[in-house]
């Protein structure tokens, strides 16, 4: 397996570069976590085109050619300590086969962000290199729990992540352990059959989502199982499953873990003898905890469950 590199720590008064890869976003939505970031002693800087617009049946925050550009200057200049996404939304497929990585590797930095930015974050890993799915900026200006940001702090200071969380009755008992790949699944579902896909063998799997129909969340699972990757995957971990269904008829839909959304895909495991931990407070939720993608970790599911992180 592939060793995985890990960014160095931030020091104070480190450059965090502030892009958007994917849906436009107003300044004044980005205004609470920019000040977040400088209580913390590190200094934002947008990118050119953070606040651009452009309509091509979405609101992207600009063209193809601008976000190339953003996301490029981000990964690549030297005075760049690290990379904080705005939002996802859609776009960021449209950069793959034009992220340049050459200064990157000389100098890795931690690249945070979750849902779109799913796409980008396989492109690192297949490369070698470690990324955040955590909080965007975004997020902080309709209100998300203190640890969603605080725990992204702490990656970046150079601590490690353990989870501890009281049995679900979904979950699936048992132990294993492996690197963490995933991340939003419609991001990996649209990645399968693509040199951008994640690799899974003997990996653990990490899905979230928000806003699909049940029977789109039911298909996306079973090309996943179609595809070979619950036949090769050593554990899962289901993240939030929000705004699933329609809003009139689903009682549950407001809710971050929707119980039918776990049905489905309880159905669709059952059959594979890794153990599953849902609940897992990542995702398009209040309490977004971060996932360092690329970790090796450990998945403990019984009484209580954990996840610690080894690397």
């Amino acid at each position: 397996m592939k060793s995985i590199i890990f960014p160095k720590s931030l020091k104070k008064a480190d450059k965090i570069a502030i892009i958007s890869p994917a849906g436009s976003v107003e300044e004044s939505q980005l205004q609470n976590t920019l000040d977040l970031i400088i209580s913390k002693g590190y200094e934002p800087i947008l990118g050119q085109y953070t606040l651009e617009k452009f309509q091509d049946g979405y609101s992207y925050a600009g063209n193809e050619e601008q976000r190339i550009s953003d996301i490029n200057w981000a990964l690549n200049d030297p005075e760049i300590n690290a990379i904080w996404t705005t939002r996802g939304g859609y776009g960021c497929q449209h950069l793959l086969e034009h992220i340049k990585l050459t200064d990157f590797k000389k100098n890795p930095k931690w690249y945070i962000g979750y849902s779109d930015n799913t796409a980008v974050q396989s492109l690192l890993l297949k490369k070698g290199f470690a990324s955040v799915h955590g909080q965007t900026l975004k997020t902080s200006s309709f209100g998300v729990s203190e640890e969603s940001y605080d725990l992204v702090f702490d990656i970046l200071k150079g601590k490690k992540l353990n989870y501890t969380f009281k049995s679900n009755d979904f979950n699936k008992k048992g132990n294993t352990d492996g690197q963490i790949v995933g991340g939003n699944l419609a991001l990996i579902y649209a990645l399968l059959g693509s040199k951008y896909s994640f690799d899974f063998k003997d990996k653990i799997l990490l899905i979230e989502d928000i806003g699909e129909n049940f029977y789109a969340l039911d298909r996306m699972l079973m090309s996943l199982e179609l595809a070979g990757v619950f036949s090769k995957i050593n554990g899962l971990i289901v993240g939030g499953m929000t705004n699933m269904g329609k809003e009139g008829e689903n009682k549950a839909f407001e809710e971050s873990f929707d119980p039918f959304a776990y049905h489905l895909i309880e159905h669709r495991v059952k059959g594979y003898n890794f153990p599953v931990l849902y609940e897992f407070p990542n995702g398009h939720i209040f309490d977004n905890r971060p996932i360092i993608l690329g970790a090796e970790v450990e998945l403990n599911i019984g009484k209580k469950s954990e996840v610690i992180f080894k690397s």
